[in-house]
């Protein structure tokens, strides 16, 4: 006789066999995946079935409690989703930034008034959010930030701008930190966290181009943008505690995209066989191929290391300090992998457009300058790396003066 567990895993298994889409397993190319909101877009009948059926079921948000639009699974029901979906190769029925980083933070420090406004329209992917966080001025010291918002009696006044807001012109919602105290003895002391409207008068999103082409970044402008007090999650000037809760669903979010995008999904090894045939013996070939393994190991390790988060996270464990490295480590073996592509491919993985060059390769150029971009953004390696002595390691500061 079967456990719940196990009836649970073959009942799942055999919903998603039934239900997802063969044309939605497997890697997303550029431009596949669906991202809920008001404006939700499908490429074609597949995608809009595997929505709504997801949709549904409660499956954007599996673990959430069904009173807020969430499928009410267990930790080890949830986990059990992932795996097979995992195994089946579906890709995520919509990609919502709300679920993955606002969500969670609501549901630990949102009233139940915000709960039951903001999370059933999450679950339901009829809301895009975007992230506010960073300025001009205030990227990888967030605490710096000087976007204000006023108190006008029932309602704030936002005036300021944050940059690398990622598909702000695309989303319907923003969650924004924002300075409430100016006078404020430490800086961390007198931010807030707040909920606004991006089509609210005074709201106005830029794309921004980067060197691998268009972008999803932005900067956003805030003119006299009114936000009402009860869009005000958490105590008044304690957003920063939010803040770093939220950057720690951020770092796991960051590693998602990899799962799904297609640049990283090529098989490492397969590209350098078919460049560096194994009849070539030279003794940069022969080095070439000793990085590739490492780096291909290298990457084992880290698919393993997420699946071992993942799980202790749904059984409630504190992963807040792997969550940190995973980032740092995540970025950094991707800016490996794209240098090590372009040594063994040579002008092959230097194509922009046209013919001459394969899908393949294209992808791989602009990955290649993506993965610069990955190591800044989300904070810099060289912030992560304080932030795991500081926090992780619980390291003291160097003395003043210089090491001893």
């Amino acid at each position: 006789m079967m456990s719940s567990i196990e009836a649970f895993r073959a009942d799942t298994c055999a919903w998603l066999e039934a239900n997802c889409p063969a044309s939605q397993r497997g890697p997303a190319r550029d431009g596949e995946l669906v991202w809920g909101g008001s404006r939700v877009e499908f490429l074609n009948e597949d995608q809009r079935l595997w929505f709504e059926r997801m949709r549904e079921r409660g499956w954007f948000c599996p673990d959430w409690p069904t009173a807020y639009g969430g499928g009410g699974l267990s930790p080890e029901e949830d986990a059990v989703l992932q795996q097979e979906m995992k195994r089946l190769k579906c890709r995520p029925p919509q990609i919502n930034l709300g679920i993955w980083m606002l969500g969670p933070v609501l549901l630990e420090y949102g009233t139940e008034e915000q709960k039951q406004r903001l999370l059933p329209p999450m679950a339901r992917g009829e809301v895009r959010w975007c992230q506010g966080f960073s300025e001009p001025n205030a990227g990888s010291d967030l605490a710096s930030l000087r976007t204000a918002a006023v108190d006008a009696g029932d309602h704030f006044v936002v005036n300021g701008s944050k940059i690398w807001t990622s598909y702000g012109d695309k989303s319907d919602w923003m969650y924004c930190l924002v300075r409430t105290d100016p006078q404020a003895a430490k800086k961390q002391e007198g931010i807030s966290l707040v909920v606004l409207d991006m089509h609210a008068e005074g709201v106005e999103a830029r794309p921004i181009d980067l060197i691998s082409g268009k972008s999803a970044f932005c900067e956003v402008f805030f003119d006299n943008v009114k936000v009402p007090k009860d869009n005000l999650i958490g105590p008044l000037n304690g957003g920063w505690t939010l803040a770093k809760r939220l950057l720690q669903h951020e770092r796991s979010a960051m590693s998602k995209f990899g799962d799904f995008c297609l640049p990283n999904h090529f098989d490492l090894m397969e590209i350098v066989n078919r460049y560096l045939p194994p009849d070539r013996q030279t003794p940069s070939d022969i080095a070439l191929r000793a990085r590739a393994q490492s780096l291909a190991l290298d990457e084992q390790a880290y698919n393993l290391t997420v699946q071992r988060m993942g799980q202790q996270a749904r059984a409630g464990q504190d992963v807040s300090g792997i969550a940190a490295i995973m980032k740092l480590v995540h970025t950094e073996q991707e800016k490996q992998k794209f240098e090590l592509l372009v040594d063994v491919m040579g002008h092959r993985a230097l194509g922009w457009e046209g013919d001459e060059f394969g899908e393949q390769e294209l992808a791989i150029s602009k990955a290649w300058l993506l993965s610069y971009t990955q190591t800044i953004s989300g904070g810099s390696s060289e912030v992560q790396l304080n932030v795991i002595a500081k926090r992780v390691l619980q390291l003291p500061d160097a003395p003043k003066g210089g090491a001893q």
